[in-house]
């Protein structure tokens, strides 16, 4: 798991309280204190993922594609999901031993049953329900 679902909740959750303001990467990059550069590849993810809508000049910015009702926090979490959520394997087990050569099967079942019910909970909240935590 890395930062990415973090700075993602950080932006849309901004992109929330502005009401509709567009909000600038430099703006948004001083609230979670990291780099613009890194903002603007969130948000240019998120914008393929339909959450935001960006536009550039004077009065650019960003802005939600859509409601903060509309938007699950699920949709972030895939949005922004790399591999697998508990990892992978990094090493080969031996095929020869009667654990080894079944462990990565049973792992990735696991694993999606994991994912698959965090994804169900996440998918419980929108991005209005969090956002209302910092009235």
């Amino acid at each position: 798991m890395n930062g990415r679902f973090a700075i993602s909740m950080h932006i849309l959750t901004l992109l929330a309280k502005a009401n509709g303001e567009w909000l600038t990467s430099d703006f948004i990059a001083g609230s979670i204190n990291i780099n613009p550069v890194l903002v603007r590849k969130e948000i240019s993810n998120l914008r393929t993922n339909g959450l935001v809508i960006s536009r550039e000049g004077k009065n650019g910015g960003s802005s939600l594609a859509k409601s903060a009702r509309q938007i699950r926090v699920s949709d972030v979490f895939l949005a922004t999901r790399q591999g697998a959520f508990l990892g992978t394997s990094r090493n080969d087990p031996n095929p020869n031993c009667p654990v080894g050569k079944q462990i990565d099967q049973h792992l990735n079942s696991l694993y999606q049953e994991a994912e698959a019910a965090l994804v169900q909970k996440l998918g419980a909240s929108t991005l209005d329900d969090f956002s209302r935590k910092f009235d």
